[in-house]
């Protein structure tokens, strides 16, 4: 058995995910394994969090979880003004890695409520991003509306004249465009992004995908399945008539999928690290890989600054 590896050259960790690595990181170094606590996973990551961890850091799902004296870092997700009001009330050291694009998101949110319009959040329910951003709005909690599909249109009942959206930034592309264009059309009036609040490394991650799964037999995508970004290149490549598969490693391939095939396509998340995809490519060398070829056009990734506590 012998194929091609076609590596996708827009993938892996975006500038929001290497900012909250690198601000936990950090933090260890500064603050000393003891004292730094993370809300929530930093981001979506079995591996980044399983080294986080190795490193000294300590993950919790509520503050209650925090001891007093604590430096406390929110994850790239964000969170609600309610718990940053609270955490700060505990006086916690907070140091926020909130990408800087959801932050952007946070505070439209925050108009919006000051405003009194009724928002639109197009995204997962449950999602902590979406939680967080929900979480923003500081006013009626009634008005806020939480929606993925154009079908979920149909179900608003809202003053489209007074009223603004926004949406989850790791979005398939193609399923919120028509999202927001089913709201615009039944609420011309409404208030928000030209088009949507998708980030540009989510944009770029899965054009590459779907070009990559129009030259392969299968696709695969390094990521967890916790990760909203790598759920969504798993749906883009399925979109496209080809069998997918979302892994944390090589230790969750299954040979079988080989079968017949002659082009392996490979990509990753935007969380997923480096390290995941070269584990990958040694496994399928193993399994008869005669060459990898990278394909398409670099990400035009951007670079955060890391807090000011930092």
């Amino acid at each position: 058995m012998s194929f091609q590896i076609l590596l996708a050259s827009a993938r892996g960790m975006c500038a929001g995910v290497y900012r909250a690595i690198n601000t936990v990181e950090s933090a260890l170094k500064k603050y000393g394994k003891e004292r730094v606590y993370v809300l929530h996973e930093v981001v979506h990551n079995a591996h980044v969090v399983a080294d986080l961890r190795a490193l000294g850091a300590h993950f919790v799902d509520d503050l209650s979880e925090v001891p007093e004296g604590s430096v406390l870092i929110f994850s790239a997700h964000g969170v609600s003004c309610e718990v940053e009001n609270k955490a700060r009330e505990l006086k916690f050291t907070i140091i926020d890695a909130t990408c800087p694009v959801v932050t952007g998101i946070h505070r439209k949110m925050n108009l919006a409520s000051k405003k009194g319009q009724e928002v639109v959040v197009i995204g997962h329910p449950g999602h902590q991003e979406v939680i967080g951003t929900i979480g923003q709005y500081q006013g009626d909690k009634s008005k806020v509306h939480v929606i993925v599909t154009e079908d979920d249109v149909k179900s608003l009942d809202i003053d489209g004249d007074n009223a603004f959206f926004a949406t989850q930034t790791t979005l398939s592309v193609d399923e919120t465009r028509r999202t927001v264009q089913a709201l615009k059309a039944r609420y011309p009036n409404i208030q928000g992004p030209r088009q949507d609040d998708t980030c540009n490394a989510t944009q770029e991650r899965q054009n590459a995908v779907r070009d990559l799964a129009n030259q392969c037999d299968i696709v695969i995508i390094a990521g967890s399945k916790n990760s909203s970004n790598s759920n969504r290149l798993r749906e883009v490549a399925i979109s496209q008539n080809t069998k997918a598969y979302l892994i944390d490693d090589s230790s969750q391939f299954d040979k079988n999928w080989l079968i017949g095939v002659n082009k392996v396509g490979l990509t990753a998340g935007a969380s997923a690290p480096g390290y995941v995809i070269d584990d990958i490519i040694n496994y399928l060398k193993e399994q008869g890989a005669t060459e990898v070829i990278t394909v398409g056009p670099q990400a035009h990734d951007r670079v955060f600054p890391l807090p000011k506590e930092i």
